[in-house]
């Protein structure tokens, strides 16, 4: 067959700097843009605290703040470790009981503020001091003025007797109304914390996770050997299960049986890596030796003397605590707060 002529096709011809409307281009492009360290949310720090006419709302949540209490173990007994050494070190008097200081205490380590309230006796002097709830007590806008506001409405508040409550607050540099908790730094790594152990829980309790596929394309396991198997792994079930399984396929291939993994979420994510780390952190921040929460060390070597460690917890952490809890002293006129050196402070290490 004659080869058939083709009609010439003028093809455009690129002029030098110039792209044409089909041809292919490269597509380049950025991201992960510059930010500026002073960000957008950054920006309220320049603000005073702001108010309602009444009183100064807190920079941050106390709701908040009290609903992650209990994000993670070790921020929940980090504290609860404080507010125990210091309650065990409390000695109580008529104006303070020692359920009461622990509530105070509690409030302080929490939320960076604790709020006592003064109540009078028919004579006018202090008779009793009373702990005010620091998640529903606002500092107003006047001089020794506070209020309890248990709900969201105006309406709802109370005014306390003017120069009746005393507020112990955590100092905060960049506010003088509220104080401000020392774990703050700390938060994100408990909520992740927190966020992992929800995500693995929700893992199990959803039910997705099947534990393989047992694959089987050797051409000589026939009909009967595979409804045998099945039998067996159903009699596996319920008590008696784990069993060990023994299966010979004559002649058979060495892929011919296969186990394919379909729920093994471990190499997904990193739970573990997740944990130890965010429980690093907090314990960072509340400066709380690993061996006073109960830890157990990964390494032979171990945490050291845990009553040594305890001695130095005690002075370095609990007694800076109780120098700041003993200006109640000085604001009521008589000495309602005293502490003593607890058993855990004194006792004697023993050397090895």
């Amino acid at each position: 067959m004659p080869d058939t002529p083709v009609a010439a096709v003028d093809l455009p011809v690129p002029v030098s700097g110039e792209v044409l409307p089909d041809a292919p281009q490269a597509i380049s492009f950025a991201f992960g843009d510059a930010e500026s360290v002073l960000d957008r949310r950054e920006l309220f720090d320049l603000f005073e605290v702001a108010h309602n006419g009444r009183w100064y709302e807190p920079p941050i949540s106390p709701a908040g703040l009290g609903r992650c209490y209990r994000m993670a173990a070790h921020h929940q007994s980090a504290i609860l470790l404080k507010r125990n050494l210091l309650v065990s070190s409390f000695v109580p008097s008529r104006w303070l009981s020692k359920a009461d200081f622990a509530k105070w205490a509690l409030d302080w380590l929490i939320f960076g503020n604790a709020y006592l309230e003064a109540v009078p006796n028919i004579a006018g002097r202090p008779a009793a001091l009373r702990p005010a709830p620091a998640a529903f007590t606002r500092v107003g806008l006047k001089a020794n003025q506070f209020f309890y506001v248990p709900g969201l409405y105006l309406g709802n508040a109370t005014e306390f007797r003017t120069g009746s409550v005393h507020h112990l607050l955590e100092a905060d540099p960049m506010q003088e109304i509220y104080g401000m908790p020392e774990y703050l730094s700390a938060l994100q790594s408990g909520l992740l914390n927190e966020s992992a152990t929800l995500f693995r829980r929700k893992y199990y309790i959803n039910g997705s996770h099947a534990g393989y596929i047992l694959h089987i394309s050797d051409a000589t396991f026939s009909e009967a050997d595979s409804a045998a198997l099945r039998d067996a792994m159903r009699r596996s079930k319920g008590p008696g299960n784990f069993r060990n399984f023994f299966m010979h396929i004559p002649n058979g291939k060495p892929e011919g049986v296969r186990i394919i993994p379909i729920g093994e979420v471990g190499a997904k994510d990193n739970f573990v890596d997740i944990k130890d780390m965010t429980a690093q952190d907090m314990l960072a921040a509340h400066r709380v030796p690993p061996q006073l929460l109960g830890i157990v060390p990964k390494n032979s070597g171990g945490f050291g003397n845990v009553v040594d460690a305890a001695r130095t917890f005690y002075q370095l952490e609990i007694v800076p605590i109780q120098q700041r809890m003993l200006e109640v002293n000085d604001w009521l006129g008589v000495t309602a707060l005293a502490f003593q050196v607890p058993d855990v402070a004194t006792v004697a290490t023993t050397s090895a």
